[in-house]
């Protein structure tokens, strides 16, 4: 052949040449055999104690934002040093045989404590003692949740440290040498920018392990995320939490960490635009608490033109901020406080007897059936008789006609027309309002208030419907309770004339992923009816109500304010408890302007003195800064929360 023809010739560089690929070729062979022949067992085995842990990666929670666009609840990178075992296990060893040292020379000094995972806990011990004077932060090492970790999933690292300060990481970044397998970790922490602003509605969450199975894989591990437990945090969990990913980690038998990698990337959650504007809320919770004494109440403010809650208020209030990372005893023992109850919703959940703000729904009754001619006069001798029962009124006696009688809120007027237009007129139009319903809003805290009725009186008491539960209900007494936002819904119907809006708190959201790209418009408020009432009952009704704050003995002059003409009407209801007087809680219902209705404002206080006295003047107040809003002269807001 060629080759051999030209090898047999004194080609002494040739011969090197294929000497050289000869000998390679040889040595190839010896290293394919030595692996898979002489060594293939060693290989088998380690593939045999190798195995992969899938582990899911949490995704970052979408934004709630208020109509505007300002943030009301964000996230923020959260620093937190972890410590990977792996990387110390030689640390483990040298703790063990010092242990194992120490046994021999007194084994009764250990009592009979197995000295493995006694020397992980002090090797790890050290290094958080060492990481606490480098952070200058005390650090403690909890033993038993560290042996649960080591045994159940050594494969992750071990949080020594969570959320960092500004002036702990750059303490931690600049420290020369750290300690062997410390590293810093970013995870997203839910942050609320403005503390315990609008906290009802916005809700918290809480860090939960997730205990259902993903629609990715089967997790290994289980999934440490933040779950939305009240408010919209709560109602819209899904929407804001996003998807999560997904990693690969590759363990050896002891349960470390060879390897990883990620497969499948996180999703961020969508953006929430709620219909709650950030100035009006702000301006509502500062008039609120203006009220003298530990206040106990609730505003909403609502466009009666398609139901767009504007701010819903609750007091007193919580920052949903404390749930995260932990909740302390202390934070626990403030929120089930049984008198204050922070976290419960007064504005949505709270249910309430109307007093004389239900005095509005015997109107249309009234006015609608023809029982009251609003120009009649009406003779009032400061009480009335029904049955047996003699019924005061805080009015006092004279002639009323309907305008009179409406702005001081005469007890003995709207009994006697009350009576007279019936029953059944009252719960027909109190059912079209939604009275004893829930609206829907999504809060996760509802209540759907009492709008009794024979039926209902029968099978609680199994007693007969008496012309005094009528009487009661006349005036918002009894076991009638409301809701203040059933009231914005009530009062709203007025403003428009007759439309009743199911409240609406979340305006659009963004697409997921794509928090850049214009946000999907969610449909307006639904409109749940139109009373069937003479329209001109609204106009006789809205007037008187201009007059309950206008006139200069009107109960709700206190809410009067230069430049927006306000239509109201107080309200004040006994709770009695065993038959005993125990307080007052008052009201006032609101709209404004009266000649193009945009806002609605209803406010509550449990304990107040009068409608007029405690709640008209937090309505006032809020006109006010509402008027500076809509000419541009009020101050823009600041967030509250700063990062130290």
């Amino acid at each position: 052949m060629l080759i051999f023809d030209q090898l047999k010739k004194s080609d002494r560089p040739l011969r090197i040449l294929s000497g050289i690929i000869l000998l390679c070729m040889v040595l190839l062979a010896a290293l394919l055999w030595y692996i898979q022949i002489a060594t293939s067992k060693k290989y088998v085995k380690s593939l045999q104690i190798q195995s992969y842990r899938t582990v899911p990666v949490a995704s970052i929670r979408g934004k709630i934002l208020d109509k505007n666009g300002t943030p009301l609840a964000d996230s923020r990178p959260s620093y937190n040093i972890v410590l990977t075992l792996e990387d110390i296990r030689e640390s483990f060893h040298e703790q063990y045989r010092r242990l194992r040292s120490l046994k021999r020379r007194n084994a009764d000094a250990f009592n009979g404590e197995s000295l493995g995972p006694l020397a992980r806990y002090l090797a790890v011990s050290n290094i958080v003692s060492e990481l606490s004077g480098i952070i200058q932060r005390p650090l403690t090492l909890d033993r038993e949740e560290f042996h649960r970790h080591y045994t159940q999933k050594p494969a992750l690292p071990v949080t020594l440290a969570e959320d960092l300060s500004f002036k702990e990481l750059a303490l931690f970044k600049e420290y020369p040498q750290k300690p062997a397998g410390v590293s810093l970790q970013i995870q997203p922490m839910r942050v609320y920018p403005f503390n315990a602003f609008a906290a009802h509605s916005i809700g918290y969450v809480r860090v939960q392990k997730n205990p259902e199975p993903s629609d990715l894989t089967d997790f290994n591990y289980a999934l440490t995320e933040l779950r939305g437990v009240s408010g919209i945090e709560g109602a819209f969990n899904d929407v804001l939490h996003g998807r999560p990913g997904a990693k690969s980690i590759l363990v050896n038998n002891l349960g470390y960490r060879q390897s990883e990698s990620t497969w499948m990337e996180s999703i961020p959650g969508k953006n929430i635009y709620l219909t709650i504007d950030a100035r009006i809320q702000k301006t509502a919770e500062e008039a609120l608490a203006s009220v003298a004494g530990n206040i106990k109440g609730a505003v909403v403010v609502m466009d009666p033109r398609n139901g767009d809650l504007l701010a819903v208020v609750s007091m007193p209030e919580f920052d949903p901020g404390i749930f995260t990372p932990t909740l302390s005893s202390k934070e626990w023992e403030e929120l089930n406080d049984p008198d204050r109850r922070p976290a419960f919703n007064r504005a949505t959940a709270g249910a309430y007897a109307p007093g004389s703000i239900y005095k509005i729904i015997v109107s249309l009754a009234g006015l609608d059936s023809g029982a009251i001619d609003p120009d009649e006069n009406f003779e009032n001798p400061g009480f009335i008789r029904v049955g047996r029962r003699t019924i005061s009124d805080t009015a006092p006696p004279g002639i009323y006609d309907f305008r009179r009688a409406f702005k001081l809120s005469s007890n003995t007027y709207f009994i006697h027309f009350g009576l007279e237009t019936g029953l059944d007129k009252l719960i027909e139009i109190s059912s079209q309002l939604l009275l004893g319903r829930r609206t829907g809003i999504p809060v996760m805290q509802e209540s759907s208030g009492n709008l009794p009725t024979p039926k209902w009186k029968n099978n609680t008491y199994g007693l007969p419907w008496t012309n005094g539960d009528t009487a009661n209900l006349c005036i918002g007494q009894g076991p009638i309770t409301v809701t203040p936002l059933q009231m914005a819904v009530m009062t709203s119907a007025i403003a428009n004339g007759g439309k009743v809006f199911a409240p609406r708190i979340v305006q659009r959201v963004s697409k997921q992923g794509f928090p850049s790209q214009p946000p999907a418009e969610l449909k307006p408020g639904e409109l749940r009816g139109t009373l069937d009432v003479n329209p001109g009952a609204y106009s006789i009704i809205r007037r008187a109500m201009l007059a309950d704050v206008e006139d200069s003995d009107g109960t709700g002059r206190h809410a009067a304010v230069d430049g927006m003409r306000i239509c109201g009407k107080t309200g004040t209801a006994q709770v009695k408890r065993g038959g005993r007087l125990v307080r007052y809680d008052t009201w006032f219902v609101s709209f404004a302007p009266l000649e193009s209705p945009r806002y609605v404002v209803v406010v509550l206080v449990e304990g107040g003195a009068s409608g007029g006295t405690t709640c008209a003047p937090v309505a006032g107040r809020i006109y006010e800064e509402i008027l500076k809003i809509e000419s541009g002269t009020q101050a823009p807001i600041e967030p509250y929360y700063v990062r130290k």
